[in-house]
């Protein structure tokens, strides 16, 4: 008798801690502790501090490095710079440049610089990035490439390699001295739309034969299937660089591209120098500033 009581005792209890086994288990699934995730909407998962953003949409100093669109090329007189209205840097009110739209006209004056250098080509970049690196910008504003498609024939363009090598060259310079700065990066423009645009300017293509981006600009007029062609394997090129500056820039979290706005805005005569009908105007320098404020200051995704 005592013994089968002590075996029921034994089942009661064993059947007990089944049952209890399988409570918890239930319950397991909405518990907080231990490997489960708190649910959704709990205190304790809007106590978790919030992700500190990658980018920084309010970058308080901004340096500039490129070719002669960041200098100001032919905005202001013929064959000269004019910094001042450059789409980066420049303090003209008529530009209302990156600079300025971040930093404020004070702000922009003390703390914005700009190393471009008219003529420049992508493996010009790496140097000036050094020079650049010395102020220990917050930004860092990239527009390079027109010259490297902008030779005296198509063959002497550069090769789509040696592009990319250099433009993760300036990167590699940039990420050793500021490995937090932040980079904009903005596509080149379609050379073949401004051809296309200025060859209706006869003083525009007066100045085109001083030696403006012979590669595109050159024999202006003709339209025979030579000189088709030779437009083609530019404007072929100046995508594949763009490719490179996008694919160089998404591999880097600190970088943005213009995803190619740049490229597709389509610059009319109001936009373009009225010396050459090339490079832009005061007015084409602040439509670039406005499409790289708008990327600077995108929310991420």
């Amino acid at each position: 008798m005592q013994q089968a009581t002590r075996g029921r005792s034994r089942r009661s209890r064993a059947a007990l801690a089944v049952v209890t086994a399988a409570v918890l288990g239930v319950a397991g699934c909405d518990a907080v502790g231990g490997g489960s995730p708190a649910p959704s909407g709990t205190a304790a998962e809007r106590s978790r501090p919030s992700p500190t953003p990658v980018w920084d949409t309010g970058p308080d100093s901004v340096a500039a490095v490129g070719d002669s669109i960041t200098r100001g090329f032919d905005a202001c007189a013929v064959l000269t710079d004019c910094p001042e209205v450059s789409w980066a840097t420049g303090g003209s009110e008529q530009v209302d440049s990156l600079a300025v739209r971040l930093l404020g006209p004070a702000g922009a004056a003390e703390r914005s610089w700009n190393y471009a250098v008219t003529g420049a080509r992508m493996e010009d970049l790496p140097g000036q990035m050094a020079r650049a690196v010395r102020r220990g910008p917050e930004l860092v504003a990239v527009m390079a490439g027109a010259n490297d498609a902008c030779r005296e024939t198509t063959s002497a363009m550069t090769p789509v390699a040696d592009f990319r090598a250099d433009f993760r060259k300036a990167m590699r310079t940039l990420r050793e001295a500021l490995p937090k700065a932040q980079v904009y990066v903005a596509s080149v423009p379609d050379l073949k739309r401004l051809w296309s645009q200025g060859r209706t300017n006869a003083l525009g293509k007066q100045v085109w034969k001083l030696g403006i981006c012979p590669s595109m600009l050159g024999d202006a007029d003709a339209l025979d299937a030579a000189a088709t062609e030779r437009r083609e394997t530019v404007r072929k090129r100046v995508e594949d660089y763009n490719e490179v500056l996008e694919e160089v820039c998404a591999a880097d979290l600190r970088c943005r591209s213009d995803g190619g706005a740049v490229h597709a805005y389509r610059f009319g005569t109001g936009q373009l120098s009225r010396w050459d009908w090339f490079h832009p105007s005061v007015d084409g320098q602040s439509r670039l500033a406005e499409i790289a404020y708008r990327t600077v200051t995108a929310k991420q995704p």
